[in-house]
């Protein structure tokens, strides 16, 4: 699982810093800063707070494209 730099795109484009997004989705600093390394897997319930809060959607923030060079 590779960093997850949609969210932290997301993020800095709402002005927004890890610890104001952990605040509004229930959750510690460490748990975004680990989901935006990708060294923590989000439960869906966690993923769509955090896609309701950045305005976009399960696929805008966790699909990850497949990369032409693994297939």
């Amino acid at each position: 699982m590779g960093r997850n730099l949609k969210i932290k795109v997301a993020r800095v484009q709402q002005d927004m810093t890890q610890k104001d997004l952990a605040q509004v989705v229930g959750v510690s600093r460490q748990t975004i800063n680990a989901i935006e390394q990708g060294e923590y897997n989000p439960t869906i319930k966690l993923c769509r707070a955090i896609c309701k809060v950045l305005g976009k959607t399960l696929d805008d923030l966790f699909w990850e494209e497949e990369n032409e060079d693994e297939r």
